[in-house]
């Protein structure tokens, strides 16, 4: 990784659009740094760069070619998740609740049991720096609660008119597809076109994401940060799932 930025605390971020792929033995690996440092973090997403590493490794920041993305207006409710979503209409027992306890959202992400895959991606540090942007506005989580308990839900980040969604998990079926139909559905009504979502995966695949290239994405995301003219409420409930019915 001889060609591969090391960061400090000061240090700038390479652009990915200018430099892509510094090294070619690691795709999509534009920088290392020892830690998160302060500020860190908005400027990567700012940049289309995303945090993902392990414990004992230092702080690695991709930005893969193609892009995973949701087009808002694409997500595939089907037959089946519009029945489930009646059901979760009609249960008074059962809601959505936006920001209310971002970090167990955040908490239950990193702590779900997955299907092939040992250990997480959220470790302490970043589930710190990810705290620090709730607190200053620009993540969100979306709980889906049963009787209070928390059943599912995701948790994401914004700036301008983007979003790059982070981490779902589901203790009951269906509960982080609930979720992302909610944020789905607000982004249709706020005009925000794109969701980030990283990498491929075919769960992702099987709600409506496709891949693109880093151009398109990085040029996209560019354009969508810097829209910050208009204001945009972070504040809505349950109902907002009739959207897809």
């Amino acid at each position: 990784m001889s060609n591969i930025s090391w960061l400090g605390a000061k240090d700038p971020f390479p652009n990915p659009l200018v430099v892509a792929d510094p090294d070619s033995s690691v795709p999509g690996l534009i920088a290392v740094s020892q830690q998160i440092y302060p500020g860190q973090l908005e400027s990567a997403y700012k940049l289309g760069i995303f945090p993902w590493y392990s414990d004992n490794q230092p702080v690695l920041w991709w930005s893969p070619d193609p892009r995973m993305v949701l087009k808002a207006s694409a997500f595939k409710c089907s037959s089946s998740l519009q029945k489930t979503i009646n059901q979760f209409l009609d249960d008074q027992n059962k809601q959505i609740v936006l920001d209310q306890d971002f970090g167990a959202v955040l908490r239950a992400c990193a702590t779900i049991e997955r299907k092939h895959q040992d250990g997480t991606w959220i470790t302490h540090e970043i589930a710190s720096a990810y705290e620090a942007l709730f607190q200053g506005g620009h993540a969100h989580s979306i709980a889906v609660v049963e009787n209070g308990a928390l059943i599912g839900g995701l948790y994401c980040v914004s700036f301008g008119e983007m979003v790059f969604g982070e981490s779902m998990f589901s203790r009951k079926p269906n509960a982080s597809k609930i979720a992302l139909a909610a944020l789905c559905a607000w982004c249709i009504r706020n005009q925000i076109e794109w969701i980030d979502c990283q990498q491929e995966t075919e769960h992702l695949k099987s709600l409506g994401a496709r891949p693109i290239s880093r151009r398109q994405f990085l040029e996209h995301v560019q354009f969508a940060v810097n829209q910050t003219n208009i204001t945009r409420t972070w504040n809505f409930n349950k109902d907002i799932l009739r959207f897809w019915l």
